[in-house]
């Protein structure tokens, strides 16, 4: 089950991020994107986070994961297709074997979702970083 290993680096990447946050902000939510072509079952990804987040700074973060579909092009029909995973791969109309995948291989943070404490203690502000921020 390599979604245990997968798990594993992604708190690793998000808990790196907090511990250069000086407010060490609570997180509610983790937006993953996963690729169908990826082999990675979200359900065990689902799991793993929450296994391995108990009684950690993620402890109570929901993992919300967007699958993207398998998209190929054929250069020969100048064509997108959507191949059946584990069935059929080449291209239906001419046949020609899969060789440029446009989507379907991402396995990403998309953003965080978290909560930044104002001068009440019970007062928090909604807060979200995108990927390109961790």
């Amino acid at each position: 089950m390599h979604e245990v290993d997968m798990t594993k680096a992604l708190i690793l990447t998000i808990k790196n991020w907090w511990e250069e946050q000086p407010d060490r902000p609570k997180i509610s939510t983790v937006h993953l994107t996963v690729g169908q072509f990826t082999c990675v079952e979200p359900a065990g990804l689902q799991f793993a986070f929450e296994v391995q987040t108990h009684q950690t700074f993620l402890e109570g973060a929901v993992l919300e994961i967007r699958e993207t579909p398998l998209i190929a092009f054929c250069h020969s029909c100048q064509a997108e297709y959507q191949p059946e995973i584990g069935l059929r791969y080449a291209c239906p109309t001419c046949h020609s074997p899969m060789d440029d995948i446009r989507s379907g291989r991402e396995l990403k943070i998309d953003r965080l979702e978290y909560a930044l404490s104002t001068d009440s203690a019970t007062d928090l502000t909604p807060t979200k970083v995108y990927a390109s921020d961790l």
